[in-house]
C-alpha cells in the first residue's frame, strides 16, 4: 500500500547521463525530505543527495557535486536524480529514502553500471 519504487538505472559508457526517478504511492512525498543514496559491492552506503520540502533546499556530496542534479515534482508525488559525465565510480545500487520525523520509507533500489 505505501510504496516508493526507484527506476530508471542501467548501463551507460564513462561520461554518460541516466536520470532515476522515485515515486511515492499511498503518501504524498512533499511532506518528506527526500535523500538518495547508493551502495557499491564490498562498500559502504553512502549518501549521494538531499532535496527537503517547502524550501526546496538541496545538497549534494563532494564525489557528485556539479554533475548530480536532484529535484522534486508534487503534481507527480515523484523525486528525480539527474546524472550527467558519470563515471565508473558511480556504479551502484541507487536507493531512494522519504523521511519526516521517525517515519522512513525506502525504495528496492535501482542499478546503476558506468563501464567502457
Amino acid at each position: 500500500q505505501l510504496q516508493l519504487v526507484e527506476s530508471g538505472g542501467g548501463l551507460v559508457q564513462p561520461g554518460g547521463s541516466l536520470r532515476l526517478s522515485c515515486v511515492a504511492s499511498g503518501f504524498t512525498l512533499d511532506d518528506f525530505v527526500i535523500m538518495w543514496f547508493r551502495q557499491a559491492p564490498g562498500k559502504e552506503r553512502e549518501g549521494v543527495s538531499c532535496i527537503g520540502t517547502i524550501s526546496g533546499s538541496t545538497s549534494y556530496a563532494d564525489a557528485v557535486k556539479g554533475r548530480f542534479t536532484i529535484s522534486r515534482d508534487n503534481v507527480k508525488n515523484a523525486v528525480y536524480l539527474q546524472m550527467n559525465s558519470l563515471k565508473p565510480e558511480d556504479t551502484a545500487v541507487y536507493y531512494c529514502k522519504a523521511a519526516l520525523v521517525q517515519i522512513n520509507y525506502w525504495g528496492q533500489g535501482t542499478q546503476v553500471t558506468v563501464s567502457s
